[in-house]
């Protein structure tokens, strides 16, 4: 009897937690400019039924990753959705975007996708605060590049945007990650190159016209470039939360970035 009513005790509790736990739906969204369908984690926070609307924070995943990546490898993201009250994003980015709309491939419009398609379906199909405020982009190598640079183009989509171990400048890797495929080679089209990089985009930006939190560890290839744009940012007299530890190009590195990511764009969306 007791035995029993134990199990029932915990059949209970668990069920108990479970229905106050975020929740993580996948579903398929399609995008008109690609006329294909892909897939989408969404995380939504414990209390999401109570009928107010949350902030999106868009989670990009890094070259040859997918959606599954930030719930698959980091676990924490539930929990920092319950934390911080928000809903998380995390699209597909396909296998090497870089969240560009490619002048070469007509298969890799990830720029209108993600920042026009999926805000659109997001805001129409989940109960989100329909406005800059209330939206984040942050990612992680690749897709730190792409929150960067979808958030400089859209600064009407977005008020926050943030970076980890980012490519925020490709044009020292010119032979790297199929970057070439999206843009035609350096060497071919050096302006395009020129164009879509982060680090050339900043005259886009007006101080306080984005909340921006960057984050690169001292053992990543790509911590000299992080570096330069915090320079560049510092010259221009642009506010960001710059955050220099040190690590490597790796998802250890990025479980703990994440949460700093989080934490930072919760502070913005709760802003007086």
């Amino acid at each position: 009897m007791k035995k029993a009513f134990f199990s029932l005790f915990v059949f209970g509790l668990m069920s108990l937690l479970q229905a106050h736990a975020a929740r993580v739906d996948s579903v398929e969204v399609n995008s008109a400019v690609m006329k294909k369908n892909f897939k989408v984690v969404i995380v939504r926070p414990d209390g999401y039924d109570s009928g107010k609307e949350y902030p999106v924070v868009y989670l990009l995943h890094g070259y040859s990753g997918n959606h599954s990546n930030w719930v698959s490898r980091v676990p924490g993201i539930q929990k920092a959705a319950d934390l911080h009250n928000i809903i998380i994003v995390c699209p597909d980015g396909g296998f090497s975007s870089w969240y560009w709309d490619s002048p070469v491939d007509p298969q890799s419009q990830f720029e209108t996708y993600i920042s026009k398609e999926l805000v659109s379906y997001i805001d129409k199909n989940y109960k989100t605060i329909k406005d800059r405020k209330g939206r984040g982009i942050t990612g992680l190598s690749m897709g730190g590049h792409g929150a960067l640079y979808l958030a400089l183009k859209h600064q009407d989509v977005y008020g926050t945007a943030g970076s980890m171990s980012g490519g925020v400048d490709i044009r020292p890797f010119p032979n790297n990650w199929d970057m070439a495929k999206r843009l035609g080679t350096y060497a071919e089209q050096p302006e395009r190159w020129e164009k879509n990089t982060v680090i050339n985009m900043l005259h886009l930006l007006t101080p306080n016209a984005l909340s921006l939190i960057i984050d690169c560890g001292t053992e990543d290839f790509f911590y000299g470039v992080n570096e330069n744009l915090h320079k560049q940012l510092e010259y221009r007299k642009i506010p960001h939360d710059y955050i220099s530890r040190p690590g490597a190009h790796n998802w250890p590195y990025w479980e703990n970035a994440v949460q700093h990511q989080l934490l930072f764009m919760s502070g913005y969306f709760n802003k007086k």
